[in-house]
Formats: C-alpha cells, structure tokens, sequence
C-alpha cells in the first residue's frame, strides 16, 4: 500500500501523543516516590526564556489538531489553553487524540496540493502545499515540543529512555 496524507500524520500523530501520556503517567509515579507534587513539574524549563513543559504539551497538542484540520480541511477544536494539572494536561492529550481518530481518512488524503496557509503574528501567512506543510512545518513543529516535553521530564529525573520515547515504554 502506498503511503497517504493520512498514514505520514494521523498514526504518528496518535503513537507519539500516546507516548507523551505515558510519560506524564510516569512523572506522577516519580513525583509520588520523592514525595513532590507532580504539577510543579508543569512549570519547569530548560532555559529561562523557553516555555515551560505545560506549554509544551499544549502546542504539541496544538500542532498535531491543526495540522490535521488544515490537511483535511475542517476545523480543529478550541482549547482554552487553563491547563494546570497533569490531569488537565492528560484531558487535552485524550481530547486531541480523539479529535485526531474522528478525522475520515479520506478527507485528509490527496491534500499533498492544497494549499496551506498558516498565521504568524505580525507577518504575512506562510505558504505552504499540503505535502510541504506536513513534512517542513506540521511533524517537525509537533516533533520539537514533544522531545522539549520529554527533555524537560527527564532533566526533572523521570526515568525514561529512548524506548520510552519510541514506544511509550
């Protein structure tokens, strides 16, 4: 079977907002082992002028719903973006996800053409056709606050490795 739209996104998508569930479910059994509330972990960054691993969590979400609304041509759900427990944040990754699993596939594949519009504040869209928008904006873009989430749950000493991070664990 040929590669789609829909199997480049959608599973990906859905395998790694899985895995980042697990590793919030393992950054409460670490914080409960050391005694530490867990949702102080929300706050935590690598540098002073990043986001911090709640934010992270909520543009991961983010990245993966628009990405599949603007291929598929539809509207993504609105958060509000209050998250500030990990259960709130777990909430929100189960609410992309099922967002992500009620997308018909068909609306998503033969997107490579169309074209793809993105806002920035304070400039111009970027242009984008559907194919580029996936491999140059939508993966990579979901990919860096995925791996900033795991960097910055790890830096904070939850065990996880690379298994962990291919496969949930």
């Amino acid at each position: 079977m040929a590669i789609t739209m829909h199997s480049a996104s959608v599973p990906i998508f859905l395998t790694m907002l899985g895995n980042l569930a697990k590793w919030l479910d393992k950054a409460v059994a670490h914080a409960q082992a050391k005694k530490f509330d867990p949702d102080t972990l929300l706050t935590s960054r690598l540098a002073p002028d990043m986001l911090s691993l709640g934010k992270q969590i909520q543009i991961a979400c983010d990245s993966a719903k628009f990405g599949v609304a603007r291929l598929a041509g539809g509207d993504a759900p609105k958060f509000d973006d209050s998250e500030s427990t990990i259960a709130e944040l777990q909430a929100r990754i189960e609410a992309t996800a099922a967002y992500l699993r009620g997308v018909p596939a068909d609306q998503v594949d033969g997107s490579e053409d169309k074209p793809i519009s993105v806002p920035v504040r304070g400039r111009d869209p970027l242009q984008f056709t559907g194919e580029q928008y996936l491999k140059h904006f939508a993966l990579p873009n979901f990919f860096f606050h995925v791996t900033t989430a795991y960097a910055l749950l790890r830096h904070n000493g939850v065990e996880l490795g690379k298994a962990d991070y291919l496969r949930g664990g």
